[in-house]
């Protein structure tokens, strides 16, 4: 919270200097010009980010997979993790998470196992 609060702060005194013709579409992080960020900016912030943290390179899309892991192992429906990501239908989501989706499956006899014992 505290980085979008400076964020923002900082945007704003930008705007203020620059005038209303700045970042027109209202962006949280347009590029310099005030427009939609390129792929290669967002990927350039991204690693910089990552080797200044001192965490392990990655790809920025690599976090949208572990997104959708993290969300199918703590037994979100593929439904939503599936509308999350874009995709038209949950199945594509599935089966591209198939390696992570056993553990749904694992829970499902848990949770109905549990209902036989109350």
């Amino acid at each position: 919270m505290e980085f979008l609060k400076k964020h923002k702060e900082n945007f704003q005194k930008t705007k203020k200097m620059l005038g209303n013709t700045f970042n027109p579409l209202d962006l949280v992080f347009p590029n310099s010009n005030g427009n939609y960020m390129h792929t290669s900016e967002i990927s350039r912030a991204f690693k910089n980010a990552i080797k200044k943290a001192n965490l392990p390179d990655s790809r920025f899309h690599d976090q949208r997979h572990s997104h959708a892991t993290i969300l199918l192992k703590q037994n979100v429906h593929p439904k939503i993790v599936s509308e999350r990501l874009g995709h038209s239908k949950s199945s594509f989501t599935v089966d591209q998470y198939s390696h992570v989706v056993p553990s749904l499956q694992d829970n499902a006899v848990d949770v109905f196992d549990e209902a036989f014992d109350a």
